[in-house]
């Protein structure tokens, strides 16, 4: 009579089957879990956004030689002053003035600092002093607020940081005007039929 006894190796090949499946059982349990957590992390997102808009202002300086009609005066064509007395006859003794004023439109959205320059002169001018100065109302006649250049400088020139301020518009009305009033003066050194012209730039800077 044979016995049956089973061998070793019948013995290690029985167990091998048994404990596959729960190995790959609680892989796949780890695999589904890793991708569970990975989905609810990415919910945890969030953005904000902002904007700017950004629109220039406008600026716009304007001249006038009666104190009622402002316009432009670029320097191809310059408002030509109206002196009380003729300026082509002058005589050592002689003062002369004309008015003057500027302002800033009603699409002004700055106020502005203008600064006073002589642009050019050509000519002779030998003998001829000026002053300008600020007043309260429009002409020569007005009472003086500010003198801006003092009376004795010489024509063709302009003295550094000559400066005053100037109210922007309101979008409605335009801002309020500054009144000068430019007073030339002759002296003996005045020569006998000579001629000459200045022109003044007023330069208006935002602030």
């Amino acid at each position: 009579m044979v016995a049956s006894t089973a061998s070793p190796e019948a013995d290690h090949r029985d167990t091998k089957p048994g404990k596959s499946p729960k190995i790959r059982a609680i892989l796949a349990g780890g695999l589904v879990l890793g991708v569970g957590a990975a989905i609810t992390l990415a919910a945890w997102n969030d953005s904000e956004f902002a904007q700017g808009t950004f629109t220039a202002g406008a600026f716009n300086l304007e001249g006038s030689t009666d104190g009622t009609m402002f316009g432009e005066n670029p320097v191809t064509a310059p408002a030509t002053l109206g002196f009380t007395a003729t300026p082509g006859n002058l005589a050592p003794g002689d003062v002369v003035t004309a008015p003057f004023a500027v302002r800033l439109d009603d699409t002004s959205t700055n106020d502005a600092t203008v600064t006073v320059t002589t642009e050019a002169s050509t000519g002779a001018l030998t003998g001829l002093t000026y002053s300008l100065t600020q007043s309260a109302g429009f002409g020569c006649t007005e009472p003086v607020t500010e003198t801006l250049v003092a009376a004795g400088q010489a024509l063709g020139t302009t003295p550094g940081s000559v400066t005053f301020d100037l109210a922007q518009g309101t979008g409605t009305a335009n801002g309020d005007a500054v009144n000068l009033c430019f007073r030339i003066t002759a002296d003996d050194d005045l020569v006998q039929s000579q001629s000459g012209t200045t022109t003044w730039e007023f330069a208006a800077q935002s602030q």
